[in-house]
C-alpha cells in the first residue's frame, strides 16, 4: 500500500450471531460500530482489507463545516463535537487538533458566494469570518492576486492514519467485534428481511445490517435492486517531507489545498482535479449525474477507459454468496496517483511559499472517492429489503463528518430521535421524477 495506516489487531472469537453487522471498516464503518457498542449493542464489523485502508486512510485529513453544502453543515458541526470528545473517551490520539481553516482566492465571485453561504450557516449555528484582501496578504503573504478570503477558527484537522483505527479500536473496547480480510459477499435474507449476512468465512446471523462500504457499496447493493448512483473519483495526494511552517492548519487556494500534520510535513493536493473511469456503473448513472458534469465541479476531470470496465466497485455482473467475490478480488484499492498533478502541485507549493524552497514529496497515493449525484451522502433505511440501512456516497467529505454521521446511523438502527433532519439524506431523492439538486458548495 502506498500508504501508511496504524493497524488495528482482529478480536479473537468469530461471532455466529449479533445484533447489527457493518459492512467496512472506514471512517463511517468504525464511527458507526463505535456508537453502537457505546449503547450497549451488540456489533460486529467485517472489513475486506483492513481498518482504513481506502479511502479514509488517504483523504487530505480536513475537518470542516466551512463550505458545506448547508444540508450537510449540521452533519458537520456535530461532527466537530463528536471529534473533540472522541480522543478522550477512546483514550487515544486521532490527531484532532482546531487548528482553522483559511480559504483564499482570486475571485470576487467566490468571495460573494462565502458571504451568501456565511449568512445562510449563520442562521444553523456556524459563523466564520470574511476577510479583505488585505488581511489575506497579511495571512499568506504578499500577491497582487488576492481579492479576499474566510477564515474558521472552530474547523480542524486529523490523522488519516490515525483516525478510523483508533476508532475501531475503542470500539473494541467497548465489546464490539472487528474482522478483517473477511468479505461480506452478501445479504441473507428470510421472508423477506434481513436475517444476517454471509461472509467468506460462512454465515453471521443479525436482524439489521449497514452498508458502509464507499466505493463498493452501490455495486454491493446493486445485488438487491437497490439503485444507489454514485461515481467513483480517483484522486491524488502526497505527504511533503518536513518542512518549515508556512500554515498552523488547513489552507484551500484555487490551486492547492494543504495541511500541516503533526509531523511537520504537509498533505497536498489540488481541489477539484480528478479522473472518472468509463466503466459500467458510471455510464448506468449517467444521466443522474449530468447537472455535475455540466457544472463547472466536472470541468478539471479527466475521463478515461481502463481496467475497472471489467474489475472493481464499478464493474457489471454479479457473484454468489458462497463463491469467491469482487471484494476478495481487491482487497484494497490502491490506485496509482496522477504524476502530472503531483509534479503541478510541487511547483505551485513552492511557488506560493518560497519558504518551502527544497522541500520534496516523500510519498504519494491515489484514491477512490465514492461521489453522488448532489456531493452529500445517502443516510437512509432500505424499504425494500428491511434490515439494511446504507450510509455511503459521502463525496469526499466523509473524514471530515464522518463521527457525526456514524451517530447518526447508530440513532437510526436503535430507533431513537436522530440529532439532525435525515430527509436530506434519503436516497429516493434520486428517484425517478424527482428534481436532483446541482451540486452546492464544496
Amino acid at each position: 500500500m502506498r500508504i501508511k495506516i496504524n493497524a488495528v489487531p482482529d478480536s479473537p472469537a468469530f461471532p455466529e450471531q449479533v445484533d447489527v453487522i457493518v459492512i467496512g471498516g472506514g471512517i463511517i464503518g468504525t464511527s458507526v460500530t463505535y456508537e453502537l457498542a457505546k449503547q450497549g449493542v451488540s456489533v460486529a464489523l467485517f472489513e475486506k482489507g483492513v481498518i482504513g485502508g481506502e479511502q479514509s486512510g488517504r483523504n487530505w485529513g480536513w475537518v470542516r463545516q466551512q463550505n458545506r453544502d448547508i444540508y450537510e453543515l449540521p452533519l458537520a458541526m456535530r461532527s466537530l463535537q463528536r471529534w473533540e470528545e472522541l480522543s478522550s473517551e477512546i483514550g487515544s490520539d486521532l490527531g484532532f487538533r482546531r487548528s482553522g481553516i483559511l480559504y483564499g482566492t482570486h475571485s470576487e465571485a467566490d468571495v460573494a458566494r462565502w458571504e451568501t453561504w456565511g449568512k445562510q450557516a449563520k442562521q444553523i449555528g456556524f459563523v466564520s469570518h470574511l476577510l479583505s484582501a488585505q488581511e489575506v496578504h497579511k495571512r499568506l503573504g504578499d500577491s497582487a492576486q488576492w481579492v479576499g478570503g474566510i477564515w474558521s477558527p472552530t474547523d480542524g484537522r486529523a490523522e488519516p492514519s490515525l483516525a478510523a483505527p483508533a476508532i475501531a479500536a475503542g470500539a473494541q473496547k467497548l465489546g464490539a467485534s472487528i474482522h478483517q480480510r473477511c468479505a461480506v459477499r452478501g445479504l441473507d435474507v428470510s421472508a423477506g428481511r434481513v436475517s444476517g449476512v454471509w461472509t467468506e468465512r460462512g454465515r453471521v446471523r443479525a436482524s439489521q445490517v449497514i452498508c458502509c462500504g464507499g466505493a463498493w457499496s452501490s455495486r454491493f447493493c446493486k445485488q438487491y435492486g437497490i439503485e444507489l448512483p454514485s461515481a467513483n473519483i480517483l484522486g491524488t495526494a502526497f505527504k511533503t517531507t518536513v518542512a518549515p511552517e508556512v500554515i498552523q492548519g488547513c489552507l484551500s487556494m484555487p490551486e492547492l489545498c494543504i495541511r500541516r500534520r503533526l509531523d511537520g510535513s504537509y498533505t497536498v493536493a489540488v481541489p477539484g482535479r480528478g479522473q472518472l473511469d468509463l466503466a459500467p456503473q458510471n455510464i448506468r448513472y449517467a444521466a443522474k449525474f449530468y447537472p455535475m458534469y455540466r457544472s463547472k465541479i466536472a470541468k478539471k476531470l479527466k475521463l478515461r477507459l481502463n481496467g475497472s470496465f471489467f474489475n472493481g466497485p464499478e464493474a457489471a455482473g454479479g457473484w454468489s454468496n458462497h463463491a469467491v467475490s469482487p471484494f476478495e478480488k481487491i482487497r484494497v484499492l490502491d490506485p496509482k496517483p496522477d504524476r502530472q498533478i503531483l509534479d503541478e502541485a510541487l511547483r505551485t507549493l513552492v511557488k506560493a511559499f518560497p519558504a518551502l524552497e527544497g522541500i520534496k514529496i516523500d510519498h504519494a497515493w491515489g484514491g477512490w472517492i465514492d461521489t453522488t449525484p448532489d456531493l452529500v451522502p445517502v443516510i437512509d433505511e432500505m424499504q425494500s429489503v428491511p434490515g439494511l440501512f446504507i450510509a455511503s456516497g459521502f463525496s469526499g467529505h466523509g473524514f471530515g463528518i464522518g463521527p457525526g454521521a456514524g451517530l447518526l446511523c447508530a440513532q437510526l438502527i436503535t430507533r431513537q430521535q436522530p440529532f439532525t433532519d435525515i430527509t436530506p439524506y434519503r436516497l429516493d431523492r434520486f428517484a425517478k421524477g424527482n428534481a436532483i439538486r446541482e451540486p452546492q458548495m464544496m
